[in-house]
């Protein structure tokens, strides 16, 4: 499909069947990124005083926290938002009945997650949270000449859209220029293939795991192949951070710069790098907070956890969510003028490669999605002790069923070989890292890579 036809034509028409306000939440982006720090703030402070009365309204759970702070809605400023009592997952879970506002304009969408954390999440999103995580998107790849409706690879794992392969999707894809390649399947072989799949689509922006992505490089350096693609402008990497010799990697195999991006299912999209590979905030559409252990914000520079506030959550409202993350904020000002906000350091994502039987790559999340998707499990840690041997300890509640066991145990064997065996147990809880946080997944075998 011409570019010009899929970027003004189908794209829009999509949005619009979908009741989703992506590009007119795009074309309002586009004139606050240059509004003045001070300015967005008063943008965020109008937005949060609009969500916290929708919360008001329409979830209980969240209008007891707000009569509990004391805040007046009619007279809220930016300080008083540290007044209500950060949430986390926990409360997502189990309160998330009293916090969904099932009438919000546009309906409210189920959606189950597995997050950084171990902890499955189901929650609901709403049109205007699609609307504002993809409207940032499309504005953030925007900052390095590349616009919606030019060809993109997607070098992807997630269920939700590999199981979509049905000819209405790849017909959608088709008409909207993207090709996705799975990222659960990284043998030498699919490796190989994927390479030449994309050099005769000939993308203008590529969009992956930064750990598959590198695992790719690798590849294709190990092979002696070099990649020729005049035309894409960018690679734009997620789910994980994105470290300094993975950026070197990815930059000298494309040829382009890289740019990572921050955010989560639950949370939303919360961040991009820029062009001089600063970590831009989606200000408008949220609102960050850095804390120490004891819910106080950390001095600029210093390492804290990441608290989120969705001013587009309407649905759902997450407000002042603990993500779990760990990340510094800066004092810098984006270099090409914009006011949005800087974060200085993304520290606290990662995840570990897998290894299948037959000695080739699998994405961590190949596994994981088997745990999230499993009903009754609260909490899990998957342990892969040596090639076909991995442990599985589980946190489960009243919704778990025994029969899962065999169900899990033969979903692993689907994912990594039918000799895999896996030892499932159940514990109370599941003992964090010296460093306080949880390693959700942890290889003991070394991948070849």
């Amino acid at each position: 499909m011409h570019p010009f036809i899929s970027r003004n034509i189908v794209y829009p028409l999509q949005e619009k069947l979908l009741n989703r306000p992506t590009f007119s939440y795009l074309k309002e982006l586009e004139k606050t990124q240059w509004l003045s720090r001070e300015e967005i703030e008063t943008l965020q402070l109008k937005k949060l005083r609009t969500l916290l009365k929708i919360a008001n309204e329409h979830s209980p759970w969240h209008a007891n926290r707000i009569e509990a702070s004391g805040i007046n809605l009619n007279e809220l400023t930016l300080d008083d938002l540290r007044k209500i009592p950060t949430m986390t997952r926990i409360d997502a879970q189990q309160h998330g009945h009293e916090m969904v506002w099932h009438g919000v304009p546009g309906g409210a969408y189920r959606y189950t997650t597995g997050g950084s954390s171990g902890q499955p999440l189901i929650f609901y999103y709403g049109r205007q949270r699609q609307a504002a995580d993809m409207a940032s998107r499309i504005r953030a790849r925007r900052w390095f000449g590349f616009n919606v409706g030019e060809p993109e690879v997607y070098l992807w794992g997630a269920p939700v859209e590999l199981n979509k392969t049905d000819r209405i999707k790849t017909i959608r894809d088709r008409l909207l220029n993207q090709l996705l390649l799975n990222a659960f399947q990284m043998s030498p072989e699919k490796m190989t293939d994927y390479l030449k799949a994309i050099e005769k689509f000939q993308p203008r922006c590529m969009y992956g795991y930064a750990s598959s992505l590198t695992l790719l490089c690798k590849h294709a350096r190990q092979t002696g192949k070099t990649i020729q693609l005049p035309h894409l402008k960018v690679v734009c990497t997620t789910g994980e951070p994105l470290y300094p010799e993975q950026r070197e990697i990815i930059a000298e195999t494309f040829k382009v710069p890289v740019a990572n991006e921050y955010g989560s299912r639950d949370a939303g999209f919360i961040a991009h790098e820029n062009a001089h590979q600063q970590m831009l905030q989606m200000s408008e559409s949220n609102i960050v907070e850095v804390l120490d252990a004891q819910g106080h914000p950390v001095k600029l520079g210093e390492t804290g956890e990441v608290v989120i506030t969705g001013l587009c959550s309407e649905a759902q409202p997450f407000i002042r969510y603990r993500t779990g993350d760990m990340a510094s904020l800066s004092n810098e000002t984006d270099k090409d003028g914009r006011g949005l906000h800087v974060v200085e350091q993304i520290h606290g994502r990662s995840t570990d490669f897998l290894v299948h039987e037959d000695g080739s790559i699998v994405h961590a999340l190949a596994a994981i999605y088997i745990l999230r998707e499993t009903e009754g499990v609260e909490q899990f840690k998957i342990i892969q002790h040596d090639i076909n041997e991995f442990e599985v300890l589980l946190v489960t509640n009243e919704d778990w069923h025994t029969a899962s066991v065999s169900e899990i145990t033969e979903k692993f064997k689907a994912r990594f070989g039918n000799r895999c065996k896996t030892h499932i147990s159940q514990t109370e809880s599941i003992l964090t890292e010296s460093s306080g946080k949880l390693r959700q997944v942890v290889s003991k075998v070394q991948p070849d890579i």
